[in-house]
């Protein structure tokens, strides 16, 4: 009887999924956290001697684990930089605005003058070409 092929599947996808996380930002909470359990899982294999890629299993445990920390940061740093510009004060005057497309407007206006003295910058709206 030959011998059974390595099962390492499961460390070559919490590497795959590791990195997808590390680079999408967005899911990086979820999908690292897939990761880390995959990797495990895939590391606990290769340690019974089902699998021989434990140190891949190992790098995406430690790739989901950054991938978690970088989504983190980047969720704090994102509500914080929404805070400083006035972000709250925009939600509750669209809320107070209700359906008024002249309040509503006001509120946009107010919000971008707020950015852009924030940041020194000067916004413009992209207009069609013809």
């Amino acid at each position: 009887m030959p011998p059974q092929a390595p099962k390492n599947g499961l460390g070559i996808a919490a590497l795959v999924v590791a990195i997808v996380a590390l680079i999408s930002v967005v899911g990086g909470v979820v999908l690292g956290i897939v990761a880390v359990i995959l990797g495990f899982l895939g590391w606990q294999r290769a340690k019974r001697g089902e699998a021989t890629n434990g140190g891949i299993a190992i790098a995406g445990i430690v790739l989901g684990i950054l991938s978690i920390i970088e989504a983190i940061v980047v969720i704090v740093l994102s509500l914080w930089v929404f805070n400083e510009v006035g972000g709250t004060d925009y939600m509750q005057c669209l809320s107070d605005a209700g359906s008024d497309q002249d309040a509503v407007q006001q509120c946009a206006d107010q919000f971008q003058n707020r950015v852009e003295d924030q940041f020194s910058v000067t916004l413009t709206t992209p207009r069609p070409t013809s």
